[in-house]
């Protein structure tokens, strides 16, 4: 019989295939190793390899976490060979029966993971919030599953008012905004702002089925865990937890436990397509708060009309920039087709840009960069802030248009570049738009106070993880619940 201090806790993280969901997750692993338990990450033989090389280098540092793999049911579902992730179905490509055949893919886990648990018996799984079959399969074995979402308190409360209230449903048009009921703050949002699967109802095809299973499979999980921190966004952390009534623990900003170069480089375990130290070199040059910094993360896939104007916009401003650039999925377009003529040799000096991939933390946190153009993805997001710079918000998709309202006005710490709807392609905005939003963040008395409310967060997101912090003080809660639990079933 083990003692509850001998026994050590070990943990289990299942996160969606996309590397928006991975990411976080592991590092929400090394979180919890540092905190001397032993961790495991789920993932399939052909997504382990863009995290082996973060996971490497905590073993070395003594962290006991490790990698195991699952087979991922591709015919099955009928996806082609080597569909692993859902980032692998770009916008460019994608058809709705693709997704949903990954959607199918995903509830074929559940078999295999109930073998893994009775096996592994771990003391608690913590699966993304895509599989709300985690629930039945953890409590088979009467272990605790922790709910993951890869987004804000503000998000989801915001979500779930407009599940509950239909909003978009009382208003004459698509265009005409509406306050979102039951949600502090007086936001207003439009139907073109909205998800479409917020739109279509619950019973529309399988993906929006698996959003009713997810959202009810919440209400009987053992909680759910954010990656945000309580001074971020109190208000609406308390009304998740008194107004939705769910239990929930605030333990991040998680990508703040990777504390040095190398760390913050090989995050995702993703070979950058610009040498860390080469950008380092380059960003040392600048002065500080002087280059803007762009990227609209691994889905985004804009056309080449959307980049050119970009790329008018900020050679039109003046600024230094990094643009970092996917990789283009059209194999009749080349990057002749978006940059205008003589564009790479007049901007020699001044701006990078960097196709496919950037260690975004090491330029997020460098003094250089005085504003971030971003796509408001959540990891984005939280990695802007912990750093402590202002953006101009892009939403393109998903929940991004619920973020960008927390950053432009809960946080004030950024201006919208004016996007009305969502697009992949980058919705037709014309490089005038672009350049004002960037010279609004990057100049003046606006973008001095912004800055200084940016930096000001920046410091609180530090400190929320350092000791006694609000999200290591939740972080040991946390803890502490599943060790007394472990302790009383083994007594």
């Amino acid at each position: 019989m083990h003692s509850q201090e001998a026994h050590k806790l070990h943990i289990i993280f299942f996160p969606l295939m996309a590397h928006g969901h991975t990411i976080p997750l592991v590092d929400m692993a090394k979180l919890f190793a540092l905190k001397g338990l032993k961790t495991t990450i789920l993932t399939t033989p052909l997504n382990a390899p863009f995290i082996s090389k973060p996971i490497q280098r905590a073993k070395n540092l003594g962290l006991e976490i490790d990698i195991i793999t699952l087979k991922f049911p591709t015919v099955e579902a009928g996806l082609p060979e080597g569909c692993e992730n859902l980032d692998f179905i770009t916008s460019r490509n994608m058809a709705f029966d693709m997704v949903i055949k990954f959607v199918k893919a995903l509830s074929l886990f559940q078999e295999p993971l109930e073998q893994l648990l009775s096996e592994c018996r771990p003391d608690c799984l913590i699966a993304d919030w895509f599989f709300p079959w985690a629930n039945a399969a953890a409590s088979k074995f009467d272990i605790p599953r922790l709910v993951f979402h890869g987004t804000s308190f503000f998000s989801l409360c915001t979500f779930m008012s407009i599940a509950t209230y239909k909003p978009h449903e009382k208003v004459l048009s698509e265009s005409e905004p509406f306050i979102v009921p039951n949600l502090p703050g007086n936001i207003k949002l439009s139907g073109n702002q909205l998800p479409s699967y917020a739109k279509q109802g619950y019973e529309a095809n399988d993906f929006t089925k698996l959003l009713r299973e997810s959202t009810e499979s919440e209400l009987s999980c053992f909680g759910v865990v954010f990656n945000s921190f309580y001074e971020l966004e109190p208000d609406y952390a308390d009304h998740y937890r008194n107004v939705h009534q769910r239990r929930a623990w605030h333990i991040g900003p998680v990508s703040l436990c990777n504390v040095d170069i190398e760390d913050k480089a090989q995050r995702a375990g993703k070979e950058g397509s610009i040498d860390e130290h080469e950008c380092l070199k380059w960003l040392n040059s600048k002065k500080p708060n002087s280059v803007i910094y762009i990227c609209f993360g691994s889905i985004t896939n804009f056309n080449s009309f959307q980049l050119k104007e970009l790329a008018i916009a900020l050679e039109s401003s003046g600024k230094d920039f990094i643009w970092v650039v996917r990789k283009n999925t059209n194999p009749e377009e080349t990057h002749q087709d978006w940059l205008p003529e003589g564009f790479e040799q007049r901007i020699e000096g001044k701006g990078l840009i960097v196709r496919n991939w950037a260690p975004q933390i090491l330029i997020l946190d460098h003094e250089a960069i005085g504003g971030f153009v971003t796509h408001c993805g959540w990891n984005s997001t939280l990695e802007g802030i912990s750093a402590g710079v202002a953006m101009v918000t892009w939403p393109v998709g998903g929940e991004q248009f619920y973020n960008e309202k927390l950053v432009t006005e809960v946080l004030r710490i950024g201006v919208s570049v004016g996007v009305q709807q969502w697009s992949f392609y980058g919705d037709g905005v014309k490089s005038e738009c672009i350049e004002k939003a960037i010279n609004r963040v990057m100049e003046g008395a606006e973008a001095e106070e912004m800055r200084g409310r940016a930096k000001k967060l920046g410091r609180m997101a530090r400190e929320a993880v350092e000791d006694g912090g609000s999200s290591f003080t939740d972080l040991d809660a946390l803890i502490h619940e599943l060790r007394f639990r472990a302790a009383k079933l083994k007594f």
